[in-house]
């Protein structure tokens, strides 16, 4: 398959119109209602259910429509990589802002310290982009965070694993508590939980406040509008007017370098190895 045919056929499959897709395309639509006819022809397979009101995806055409995004973020991704390459022979790394700040600080301190290593770009994002950043080729290498990222398709290599603890006003009745559970936080603190970007962007519906990054975050648990459960090394970076109580049954959290399994960077294997040594 190529790449323009899987450009032709993701555009109809999500417009689920002829016209629509061959607009968004720029192009005409008969040409395009034979690129679609020829590749069903080459599977062997029909992917769409064509009629003279509508246009449905077959559960073969659901499945390429699946692939053929994954296989074009990849086409694009490596673009990406290719032209960074000629342009820099550094590093990019992606971690979220405020997450593992004291990992993160010693990495790009002991990788600076090896015989041959190359600049590090760090690109500090909002929530959940920096898994988003590495598969679509803007970085090469990124700080994930088990169980919220998704490490699919990535080699990975596990750095540390940390409790959660809740994060909470100081001035709140559960402060004086050494210990608390989910159910305890959930319907007794009085306060919503924050709810975070889902990979595609968008949220999902719920009365706590979207988050954008983790700034609004410790902001709105100052001003008793929220409270949150985060790892806890968020204790070395805890704006004042707010406290921390241990969470017992919350998920542990396990931070990973992952990087695009098919990379050949001696740079990007000498950032990896300074990391597991850490």
């Amino acid at each position: 398959m190529e790449t323009r045919e899987l450009r032709y056929f993701v555009a109809v499959a999500e417009e689920l119109h002829f016209g629509r897709a061959a607009l968004r395309l720029g192009i005409a639509q008969p040409p395009l209602s034979r690129a679609i006819s020829q590749l069903e022809r080459r599977l062997g397979v029909q992917l769409l259910h064509r009629s003279s009101r509508e246009v449905t995806l077959t559960e073969p055409g659901a499945v390429l429509l699946r692939e053929a995004r994954a296989a074009l973020e990849a086409v694009e991704a490596a673009e990406r990589r290719t032209r960074r390459a000629a342009q820099s022979p550094g590093l990019v790394l992606a971690s979220k802002a405020a997450a593992a700040g004291e990992l993160l600080a010693k990495l790009l301190d002991a990788y600076a310290a090896e015989p041959g290593s190359v600049p590090v770009d760090v690109v500090l994002c909002g929530v959940a982009q920096q898994e988003r950043l590495l598969r679509e080729g803007h970085a090469d290498v990124a700080l994930l965070h088990l169980p919220f990222d998704s490490t699919a398709g990535f080699d990975i290599e596990e750095l540390s694993t940390e409790k959660q603890v809740a994060v909470l006003p100081a001035a709140h009745p559960f402060t004086g508590r050494t210990e608390l559970r989910m159910s305890e936080l959930t319907a007794m603190a009085g306060l919503p939980m924050p709810r975070w970007p889902e990979r595609d962007g968008t949220y999902l519906p719920g009365p706590g406040p979207e988050i954008h990054d983790h700034t609004q975050l410790m902001q709105l648990i100052a001003l008793g509008r929220a409270a949150a459960v985060l790892p806890e090394s968020v204790r070395t970076q805890l704006p004042e007017g707010l406290t921390t109580v241990p969470v017992l049954d919350a998920p542990m959290v396990t931070t990973v370098i992952a990087w695009p399994p098919h990379a050949r960077s001696r740079a990007l294997a000498g950032l990896v190895l300074a990391a597991t040594r850490l």
